[in-house]
């Protein structure tokens, strides 16, 4: 079967549209860095370090230190997929942190969108 493309798309090329996306709603790109390192378990060093070196989707999430115990409470539809449903690991990674930055965007509490 072959990989979506997105698996393979520059993780640093994507990372300025979760920000635009945030900043059109009044958000900041510090929140954004927040629910990227809440998610990952990557330090803000770290993330400036992939964001650096333009690693893809796939070397980012694999990098990651730890995804979040509390990723799986992240549920409903991005995209037209329920995030909670998607069988692929890697792709559901990557719609969590489209469905977070979403939530950021629609003016969700941080405390909310962190599952606290």
């Amino acid at each position: 079967m072959e990989k979506h493309r997105i698996f393979s798309t520059s993780f640093a090329s994507v990372y300025p549209h979760y920000v635009l996306k945030a900043e059109k709603k009044g958000r900041t790109k510090a929140e954004v860095d927040t629910l990227i390192c809440w998610l990952t378990g990557y330090d803000q060093p770290a993330l400036q370090q992939q964001l650096d070196q333009k690693v893809d989707f796939e070397t980012f999430f694999a990098q990651a230190p730890h995804l979040n115990p509390k990723a799986s409470k992240i549920t409903g539809s991005i995209c037209g997929y329920r995030v909670e449903e998607i069988e692929d690991k890697l792709m559901q990674k990557i719609r969590y942190l489209d469905k977070l930055v979403d939530e950021l965007a629609k003016g969700k509490a941080m405390e909310k969108i962190l599952r606290k």
